[in-house]
């Protein structure tokens, strides 16, 4: 029976984790803060300042649980896993695509599709509410994107169409925040990442973090190299297809949770904190609080638009990497991008 839904967060700064039995003990300035029983995991994500015992990773490598490490402000550091257990003929099918630049335009194709198509898809449910002919635009250039992205093309031309959709899209996002929450100084001008200059984008960028995450662990959990990506080429440290993954589920997941969060004023600008560099970070209670609500999001049933089956968003990851697997090993003609409807 696979987990889903396993994913231990540990934000609290100066948190403790060791190994008790065979659970994971969780300790602040000697307090016990909880006791999980490590096989109801499959990773640890820690934010911050937080440290392991070596018996426990020992045992965290044994048992197949991902630990994984992010800055406070969310940004990926380092990642600790066990023996690979991925077929192995797999991987080598994987890196050879990844090594021919017609292939992996193929594929990238195939991602950047899905990404485009969910992004389409919000745009027109937000014209059907507002009558705004910057959405209309942009919805009508997304459309001429996706008709170019059916003929096949190189990688740069496929990336060259994915930065022009991007634009356009974030050029109106700012359209999906109510009004109350700009008269409360939470707006959106332009896509900033690294670090996030504003309240909007320090949201969308957790939300991409976590994503990264969880896709990750997905692909892992099929035998495939996270690091070894299409549309996104090899860097030491990057997990290049996770990134290519989650191209599809930024709109569907991140963007949407967060424009959510803002008009229902579940997060507020007093929720944020701007650090001398001018970089933009949520508060740790508030991080923990925005961890819960994505906790909660991927409970929710959705039908998968490839299988036509109902089943849990959490779930929407690993079968995308199941999909993946399939179509590298030639069982498939073409990969199904999720997308919404």
């Amino acid at each position: 029976m696979k987990r889903y839904l396993n994913t231990l967060f540990v934000t609290t700064q100066n948190t403790w984790l060791s190994k008790e039995g065979e659970c994971v003990e969780l300790r602040l300035e000697g307090e016990l803060l909880g006791k999980i029983p490590l096989h109801t995991l499959q990773s640890i994500a820690c934010f911050g300042h937080i440290s392991c015992s070596q018996y426990l990773l020992e045992h965290c490598a044994k048992i197949g649980v991902t630990v994984t490490w992010f800055t406070e402000f969310g940004r990926f550091m380092a990642a600790m896993y066990g023996p690979t257990t991925g077929n192995i003929l797999l991987r080598r099918a994987q890196y050879r695509i990844s090594d021919s630049l017609q292939k992996s335009a193929e594929l990238a194709r195939f991602f950047t599709i899905g990404k485009i198509a969910n992004c389409r898809t919000l745009l027109l449910r937000q014209a059907r509410i507002l009558e705004n002919s910057a959405i209309n635009q942009a919805s009508e250039t997304l459309r001429h994107c996706l008709e170019r992205l059916k003929k096949e093309g190189e990688l740069d031309v496929v990336r060259g169409i994915e930065g022009e959709a991007a634009h356009s899209y974030f050029s109106v996002f700012d359209c999906f925040i109510r009004r109350e929450a700009h008269e409360e100084g939470l707006s959106f001008s332009v896509r900033s990442k690294r670090p996030p200059l504003n309240e909007v984008n320090c949201l969308l960028s957790f939300f991409y973090t976590l994503l990264t995450h969880d896709i990750r662990a997905a692909l892992e959990g099929v035998g495939l190299d996270p690091a070894a990506g299409f549309l996104h080429r090899d860097r030491p440290g990057r997990p290049s297809l996770a990134l290519d993954m989650m191209e599809e589920f930024r709109p569907y997941l991140a963007d949407r949770l967060t424009v959510t969060l803002i008009n229902r004023q579940q997060i507020r600008k007093s929720d944020f904190i701007r650090m001398e560099t001018g970089a933009v970070i949520l508060k740790e209670k508030s991080r923990k609080e925005v961890l819960a609500i994505w906790q909660e999001r991927k409970r929710e049933e959705i039908e998968h638009p490839f299988l036509h089956e109902r089943m849990m968003v959490g779930q929407l990851f690993h079968i995308q990497a199941q999909l993946l697997a399939r179509y590298i090993r030639g069982e498939l003609d073409a990969y199904p991008p999720f997308s919404i409807r």
